[in-house]
Parts: structure tokens; C-alpha cells; sequence
């Protein structure tokens, strides 16, 4: 048994993060349906070829080929991803040669990747492969990319939600009961350090709880120790941008990041780079937002805020005071270019009088 999301929907996600303009599903109508229509708000097209019973028999090479001629008259794309299905890869379709025929194979490249690959990291992987080979990104971007993707299955499988056969989901701690707890530390003049160390666009949603715990303490006291992965020297020229845009907003508060713990696709060391920096700074609490799963445990009272329902109980277990979920982190945060509110932030902002 497996909690873990497939390898397709991980190719759509890097593909995305690759800025192509289109995503080919060769599979049947439906497949991906739901991130599909994420990843549109993100502003890349996803259609499939819509295979059928008879397709399954006689393969649907000519279908592909169609579609591809179709997709290049519509939308005038630069660059094209066709990504496998359990479908298309389980009958053998040579995808390839069907590029090849469509006579974009220029602009368009192929994923080799279906739903029985094992992690959804390997649909990362194997999309940054096929990137690299098409021109994209160059080997050294490749292989620090699959280094962290590798490192981001450790996390899971050891501290998150793969970590038991079966984990039940869980909302986590009241928010109002959150908030309030930080809130009255920082009545208290406490300090506070808040570790944002969150995976690419989902940062725009986390970086707001660190936003509101700032606003509080400038509005009721305390202080705060703001640690987050956001380098913009690090990664895919999108994955900066998210990088540059949060750095913005928080600049445009008065707030500064006191240490940057490493790039938005680094959180599987980022979080080490954090706790590591806190070790000789003095502090009541820690907030750890985004992962908080890929953090060392540290003998201090913390909260931990995850989007996973899963990912609750394994942090409870690890010795967390309160962990919380914001559960809309991946509708909330595509196709925007600042940070977004957050539940947990809301409920900091009414605890603190702040509107």
C-alpha cells in the first residue's frame, strides 16, 4: 500500500516548472483531470489524446499525431510535453516515432512515464531526464534536481506520510487554539523563530503565516528569527521567480529573512540548513511551516504547519506541541504572483486585533 501521489501528476507538475506551454496526456479522456485543471490556472494547456477501447487494441499513434498538429494550430507553443499513461505505455505505443511523424519533433519531447513507476518523484525525475536530453536544462541542473528529488522520497519514507503502510488523514489542531497560542507568547514578549520551508508555489500560501506572525508582533510585542528557503540563485528560472516574489512582499511589510536556508526545491536540506542556523540562537518557539516532516527534531516547543492530512499524525508523533493544516495550499496558489492568505494566517491576524 502506498499514500503517495502517482508519477504522472508529478511529470505535469515539472513540466510546468519547465514553463512548456503544453502537456500532451497520451492516455484516455479524463486522466489527470483534477491537476490538469490546477495546472491550467497556472497558464500551461493540458489535453489528452482521449485513447478508446479500440485504441487499446490498435494502438493510437495517427490519434497523437492529430492531436499534436492540432495543439501546435491552436496554441503556437514553443515547446510541447507528451507524457506517457498507464494506457499508452502498457500496449508499447512508440511515442517517439510519433513525434517524429508529427514533424514538431523540434519543439515537442517525450516523457516515458506511467502510474505503475513507483514514487511520484520518478515522474519528476524522468521528466527533467527527458528535459535535459531535449535542451532544456543542462546536466549539471539535472542532477542536482534528481539529487533532491531522491532526497525528497528519504523524507517521506522516513519522517512523512510513507512513513507507515496507512496513515489516517487528520485536520490537526483547531486554528483558533493555534493562533491564540502564538499570540499569547508574543503578549509575553517571546521570541519566536518561524522556518518557512515550503516546495515551490505552495510558499506563496506558507509565507503568509510568516507574514502574520510578524504583523502581530510589530502590533502586540514580542520578536521574531524569520528563516526561509528562499534563495533566487538556486533552480528553474519559475521556481525563482516564486523566490522573488515572496522576498518582494515581505520587503514591501518591513520584513527582513534573516537566513536563507537554501532554494525552493531544496527543502529536503533546507530545513536541516535552518535548524542548524537556529542551533545557538535563543528562542521560545519555533513555527515550522511548508515541510515541516524534512526538519531534525529539536528538543524546543514548536508547532508545525503541513497541507497534507497525512503528514499530521507522523509529526504529532515526533513530538510537535500543535500541527495544523492548511488544506487548500495547491487551489489557492496557481497562476499567482504574491502571497496569499492562509488559514492559519487569518486566524493569527483576528487573534491580534489586526484586520
Amino acid at each position: 500500500m502506498t499514500p503517495r501521489p502517482n508519477p504522472i501528476v508529478a511529470a505535469l507538475y515539472t513540466l510546468r516548472d519547465l514553463d512548456v506551454d503544453v502537456a500532451v496526456l497520451h492516455g484516455p479522456s479524463g486522466c489527470g483531470f483534477r491537476a490538469a485543471r490546477l495546472l491550467e490556472e497556472d497558464g500551461m494547456k493540458v489535453v489528452t489524446t482521449s485513447m478508446s477501447e479500440e485504441d487499446l487494441i490498435f494502438g493510437a499513434s495517427d490519434k497523437l499525431i492529430e492531436v499534436l498538429h492540432e495543439v501546435d494550430e491552436l496554441f503556437s507553443p514553443k515547446t510541447i510535453g507528451v507524457v506517457g499513461s498507464c494506457v499508452s505505455m502498457i500496449i508499447g505505443e512508440n511515442v517517439k516515432k510519433a513525434i517524429i511523424d508529427s514533424g514538431l519533433k523540434d519543439k515537442a519531447f517525450f516523457v516515458e512515464i506511467h502510474g505503475c513507476m513507483g514514487a511520484n518523484t520518478r515522474g519528476a525525475i524522468e521528466t527533467l531526464k527527458a528535459a535535459m536530453e531535449f535542451g532544456l536544462i543542462d546536466e549539471k541542473e539535472f542532477q542536482r534536481q534528481e539529487k533532491m528529488l531522491l532526497l525528497a522520497t528519504e523524507v517521506e519514507s522516513n519522517s512523512g506520510m510513507a512513513k507507515s503502510k496507512y496513515t489516517r488523514p487528520s485536520r490537526g489542531a483547531e486554528l483558533k487554539t493555534v493562533a491564540e497560542h502564538i499570540i499569547n507568547l508574543l503578549k509575553d514578549n517571546k521570541k519566536i523563530a518561524v522556518i518557512l520551508n515550503a516546495k515551490k508555489e505552495t510558499a506563496y500560501l506558507f509565507a503568509d503565516i510568516q507574514l502574520a506572525i510578524n504583523l502581530a508582533s510589530k502590533r502586540i510585542g514580542g520578536s521574531v528569527i524569520n528563516v526561509g528557503n528562499l534563495s533566487t540563485e538556486v533552480g528553474l528560472s519559475r521556481i525563482k521567480r516564486y523566490a522573488e516574489d515572496i522576498k518582494n512582499d515581505f520587503e514591501s511589510n518591513g520584513i527582513s529573512i534573516e537566513y536563507i536556508s537554501g532554494g525552493m526545491d531544496e527543502y529536503p536540506i533546507a530545513g536541516k540548513n535552518a535548524i542548524s542556523y537556529l542551533k545557538d540562537k535563543d528562542f521560545d518557539l519555533l513555527v515550522a511551516v511548508g515541510i515541516p516532516q524534512a526538519l531534525p527534531v529539536i528538543d524546543k516547543e514548536s508547532i508545525a504547519v503541513t497541507n497534507g492530512p497525512r503528514e499530521v499524525h507522523p509529526l504529532e508523533d515526533v513530538g510537535y506541541k500543535y500541527v495544523t493544516v492548511e488544506i487548500a495550499s495547491h487551489s489557492t496558489v496557481m497562476g499567482t504572483r504574491e502571497i496569499v492568505l492562509s488559514e492559519l494566517g487569518e486566524a493569527i491576524r483576528d487573534a491580534a486585533g489586526i484586520q
